[in-house]
């Protein structure tokens, strides 16, 4: 089982809102998860997130590949 953390989006049109989670590979982007570590929010200046560093730690340790997108975040608010 590949298991990413990746942005689940949430938001209503043209209002984003993203939760992130760890999910296997093989599931939709909105589909069914494993785990809710935090969210992000792009709409607000400057833009939100709010995640739980021990347990991104925890999955990354155990093999979890972040997507591009949330390895980005997580270098620019400290978590990786």
């Amino acid at each position: 089982m590949a298991v990413k953390i990746r942005l689940r989006r949430i938001g209503a049109k043209k209002n984003p809102f993203y939760r992130i989670v760890v999910a296997d590979s093989r599931y939709p982007r909105d589909g069914r998860f494993i785990e809710e570590i935090g969210y992000f929010d792009p709409t607000t200046d400057p833009a939100t997130l709010k995640a739980d560093a021990e347990k991104a730690k925890k999955w990354i340790e155990n093999g979890a590949q972040p997507t591009d997108t949330v390895k980005a975040l997580f270098k620019k608010n400290g978590i990786l």
